[in-house]
């Protein structure tokens, strides 16, 4: 596994590549690219789902190298931060630069019209799953089961996501309302949607307690408050175990999503626009768990 300095070096990159694409794009050096952007405005409005714990250790190495250049990073859950960005176009006024969230919830923004369909050149190393006409996938979120050890017993502990539907987890289980991604991951293992529908009714019959945010799941794991999630970031467990919680989680099986980032159209700076873009050049595609996930560059 790759640490997380791993992620961090792609994103810096990142930061510092799409500038010298915009400069590339319109026959300008970086220099005067930079220069126009901090007369402009001198800011990016980052909608992005990235980390707390990333962003304070990212954000700073950009404004130094770039020094007036000031990121506003606006944080919150994919589908608010989409909602967000599309009343506000409705409104007359496009404030983000970038998005940098779930895949699906960026397509509903594509889906307005507002999203530019553009790529750097250095996306063309990046594999055809992992990019689009208008996104490139930054990171993979991984959706597993995790459980507190001290209540669930070794010899009960889940090999695979269908054992949440055996009747012992009834009153047991806690899990994130929206993650659809489960629904997918367990079609695509038995080929069925009719089956995958099965067994998620079946673990819905033991009574899962839903809450909105998967570090709300996590901490209520830590706390023993349930005793076992489904739908659990994998990246939240390893530090956590490290430093001593009582908690374990499945390398087994389990669901993924794609965590992308894309341009908006006609934003405030949009001339001379310095934004956040996942250029690879360090990592494999999934670079290893860390923060904010597994680094989805090229191979």
């Amino acid at each position: 596994m790759r640490s997380n300095n791993s992620r961090l070096a792609v994103l810096l990159v990142s930061l510092m590549g799409l500038l010298a694409f915009t400069s590339r794009a319109g026959g300008e050096t970086l220099d005067e690219v930079y220069q126009k952007a901090r007369k402009e405005e001198g800011v990016l409005n980052c909608y992005c789902s990235l980390a707390q714990i990333n962003a304070e250790k990212i954000y700073p190495v950009f404004e130094k190298r770039f020094p007036g250049i000031r990121i506003n990073h606006v944080d919150a859950t994919s589908d608010k931060l989409s909602a967000r960005a599309i009343t506000e176009a409705r409104g007359g006024r496009t404030i983000a630069d970038v998005v940098e969230f779930g895949l699906e919830d960026i397509n509903k923004i594509y889906a307005q019209g507002l999203i530019l369909e553009k790529q750097p050149p250095e996306a063309e190393a990046y594999p055809a799953d992992l990019k689009g006409p208008f996104w490139t996938a930054n990171n993979l979120i991984f959706f597993v089961g995790a459980w507190n050890t001290d209540k669930v017993k070794k010899d009960e502990e889940p090999k695979f996501l269908d054992d949440f539907a055996d009747p012992r987890w009834k009153g047991r289980l806690i899990a994130e309302p929206r993650d659809y991604e489960f629904l997918i991951g367990l079609t695509h293992k038995h080929k069925s949607l009719e089956k995958a529908r099965a067994i998620l009714a079946r673990i819905a019959a033991n009574n899962v307690e839903f809450h909105k945010g998967h570090s709300e799941l996590a901490e209520f794991l830590v706390a023993g408050q349930a005793a076992a999630c489904f739908t659990c970031y994998s990246h939240h467990y390893p530090s956590r175990k490290r430093k001593g919680a009582p908690v374990d989680y499945m390398l087994s099986e389990g669901a993924a999503g794609i965590i992308a980032v894309a341009l908006m159209k006609n934003p405030p700076a949009s001339k001379h626009r310095v934004v956040i873009y996942p250029l690879g050049g360090f990592g494999g595609r999934t670079g290893g768990v860390c923060e904010g996930g597994s680094n989805a560059g090229p191979p």
